[in-house]
């Protein structure tokens, strides 16, 4: 059985493969009247797109989308929602030596035990060019939240962290990186450039704040908002590792250090801290719902890596053609899509259960 759908109520499915003709996702549960058009998908798709610098791919896609259902006279009208982004810039030739051999730290072998056969043409579903999709669909889920701000950044690559001392929101549009640390961001151009020219790759850590979130949002056990939101994130291709509010740092707390203390304010309870991400028990606190996500280094590298052929040889293997140095960069739109995604879904979740809005 194949899982192509994510979500409960607010669902979508993405379809389509790295070098076939298009891409693209089906939104479905979106309530209706909601006004969208092409243009309030774009900005975001443009975030992702290969070819803004040269320290991502420089496949050029120009990633437009379409919407072929589910929108009458600029407005949602409650069914399914097709969205689609023609490839344009395919180079499968590059992928002759991958037909071969299997790409360490790819999902080559993986796909080929499961399938018994794989698209090796820039690794079919399992490439990056997926997330794509998730951020089209990411857009439609947006306007189910329109009282929740979402935004994510780069706080590290390659081991070297932003100073938050220096953090700038306003710094994150301002670079390639989307860095909120602009001396941070001056450093990682020669790092990522020097694993760029080195033909190897770098990993990074992506962290995504959401506010506006009203608390009891989720529950309290198999549909856990922080629950969601890792299974979200852990889809993401080459994520590794999700952390909500402190995270692995709060193991190393005491009790007393890890709570977030609370007073009596004018609306409801006021934290004095966040250490839970905006999540207790499985249900947001109305707090900010902060979340950091591990990108391993992008496994398409120029350095030769030992491995077996299908038929079981041994071999080295270069994988060439057009690949991130660092895939975490482009992972923040898809990050932020994510979020909004499973926050759509709670929302609607929320409301079938208890009402209101």
């Amino acid at each position: 059985m194949s899982f192509n759908t994510f979500g409960r109520v607010f669902r979508f499915s993405t379809w389509g493969e790295s070098h076939g003709p298009a891409i693209g996702a089906v939104v479905d549960g979106c309530p209706p009247g909601l006004p969208i058009s092409e243009a309030d998908i774009q900005p975001f798709l443009d975030k992702r797109k290969p070819g803004t610098s040269k320290f991502t791919t420089q496949r050029r896609e120009p990633d437009e989308v379409r919407i072929l259902s589910g929108v009458f006279e600029g407005r949602t009208t409650g069914t399914p929602i097709s969205l689609m982004i023609e490839n344009t810039d395919q180079r499968s030739k590059d992928y002759s030596d991958v037909a071969k051999a299997y790409r360490p730290g790819h999902a080559d072998y993986a796909y080929d035990a499961k399938y018994g056969f794989r698209d090796y043409r820039g690794g079919g579903r399992s490439s990056a060019r997926e997330t794509a999709s998730r951020v089209a669909a990411g857009a439609v889920a947006r306007l189910v939240i329109p009282d929740v701000d979402i935004f994510a950044y780069v706080s590290e690559i390659g081991g070297d962290a932003i100073d938050y001392a220096r953090f700038d929101a306003s710094e994150i549009d301002n670079n390639p990186f989307f860095c909120p640390d602009p001396e941070a961001a001056k450093r990682w151009e020669q790092l990522v450039d020097g694993a760029r020219k080195d033909g190897s790759s770098l990993g990074a850590v992506v962290e995504c704040v959401a506010s506006g979130v009203p608390a009891g949002w989720g529950a309290p056990l198999y549909a856990k908002l922080d629950s969601e939101l890792a299974a979200a994130m852990m889809s993401i291709n080459a994520v590794k590792g999700v952390e909500i509010g402190d995270g692995f740092a709060a193991a190393r707390l005491r009790g007393e250090d890890n709570a977030d203390p609370m007073r009596p304010g004018a609306d409801g309870p006021e934290f004095l801290a966040n250490h839970a991400g905006g999540i207790a028990g499985g249900i947001s606190t109305g707090q900010p719902v902060k979340l950091r996500v591990a990108f391993k280094p992008t496994s398409s590298i120029l350095i030769p890596v030992e491995t077996v052929t299908r038929e079981g040889e041994a071999s080295d293997i270069i994988t060439r053609g057009r690949h991130d140095p660092c895939v975490g960069i482009r992972g923040v739109p898809v990050v932020e899509a994510m979020m909004a995604l499973v926050l759509a879904d709670q929302k609607l979740l929320h409301r079938a259960q208890c009402g209101g809005d």
